[in-house]
């Protein structure tokens, strides 16, 4: 039964640790697939196309945190529909873990279409990557 109990425990932290904000519209992740775990410190760029000049804005800089996370991009207070490009810079994380790398950094644009929630996350290793859109 005690077993039980921890695992209930844990799934329910689990679930809330991850659960995406209602007050934020965008977030990411990034798992490191060689290693099975997530990649923390890396810093993600966000920027937004200027729909007149075609010219990226800068909108913010974030650094994942110990679960390879941020779930805090675009607070939802207005409406963020645009194009967008993340930047994931990778080089500093495999130079950290002593490891060679194909990528300096990933570029992802996406368009923000409405007021519903949009996970932009990528799988990570050191000579390839992959994106999808979660929830």
């Amino acid at each position: 039964m005690k077993k039980y109990i921890i695992t209930f425990i844990l799934a329910l932290f689990a679930s809330f640790s991850f659960a995406q904000s209602k007050d934020f519209q965008l977030s990411t992740h990034i798992l490191d697939v060689s290693k099975g775990l997530p990649a923390s410190g890396v810093s993600i760029k966000l920027e937004k196309m200027n729909s007149k000049t075609k010219i990226w804005d800068y909108v913010d800089q974030k650094t994942t945190d110990e679960n390879g996370r941020i779930p805090d991009f675009l607070k939802n207070d207005k409406d963020n529909s645009g194009i967008y490009r993340y930047t994931f810079l990778t080089k500093p994380y495999f130079e950290k873990q002593k490891e060679e790398s194909f990528y300096p950094f990933i570029e992802l644009v996406f368009e923000i279409k409405g007021k519903t929630h949009f996970h932009v996350p990528i799988t990570l290793s050191a000579y390839g990557y992959s994106t999808y859109r979660g929830s």
